[in-house]
């Protein structure tokens, strides 16, 4: 019921301001068709002056909310400020050359300058009203980021007696690391130690390949060399 009501209130406000907007645009229309006719533009041609001035004023302003929070909702809110600017001065001059002689020239550009200043404030408050109909944007809950594709091993604890946990169990650490994909010198900060110990804890696979080459032709070197022996004798 609350947000039914509240619906009423908004529709009836924003056919309000839609129609104080109307009457606006129209009196600065006339204002501002009459000082382009009077300032040389042709006949048929002087009612385009007015829509160009005054219909910026609302482009403008529904581009100033449709950027609303982009880096580039200054420049709508530039031509806001020009366009609404010329509509004031427009009219406030219209004003000062078409009044009475007995109206003072400064009763008569205040009373001209309300309609441009009207449609800037009821375009405003359209806008404001029409995006207050819109549902709320539910809430992104942002989880934290990961520190790590897998946590860390935790070091052993010390054994008893000793100052420092054991090298097998340092070893088995820096396994697990390896396996994380840590360099040697990763592993070696972490469990401070020399890059030099880790690298002979963990050997590389290409290391040991090769050292397991150079064992086979050293024992193919030895058997050629007892074979070479026997037939000597």
């Amino acid at each position: 019921m609350k947000g039914q009501s509240r619906r009423w209130a908004v529709a009836t406000s924003t056919g309000g301001t839609v129609g104080i907007a109307g009457f606006a645009f129209w009196l600065s229309f006339i204002a501002l068709t009459d000082l382009a006719r009077r300032s040389g533009v042709a006949e048929g041609q002087a009612w385009a002056w007015p829509l160009i001035v005054d219909g910026l004023i609302v482009v403008a302003t529904v581009a100033a909310f449709a950027l609303d929070g982009h880096r580039s909702a200054w420049y709508p809110w530039l031509l806001l400020m020009a366009a609404t600017g010329v509509s004031v001065a427009g009219n406030v001059m219209h004003a000062t050359v078409t009044a009475d002689a007995g109206v003072p020239a400064l009763l008569a550009g205040c009373v001209a300058a309300v309609p441009p200043l009207m449609l800037l404030a009821s375009t405003h408050l359209t806008v404001v009203l029409i995006r207050s109909t819109r549902p709320p944007e539910p809430e992104t809950v942002h989880e934290p980021a990961a520190l790590g594709a897998t946590a860390v091993p935790s070091l052993p604890s010390p054994s008893e007696g000793s100052g420092e946990p054991d090298v097998g169990d340092r070893r088995m650490l820096a396994a697990e690391l390896r396996g994380l994909g840590w360099s040697n010198k990763r592993i070696a900060r972490e469990l401070d130690v020399h890059p030099s110990t880790v690298g002979r804890w963990l050997p590389r696979a290409d290391h040991a390949e090769t050292s397991g080459a150079h064992q086979t032709d050293e024992t193919d070197l030895s058997g050629s060399e007892l074979v070479m022996e026997g037939a000597a004798r």
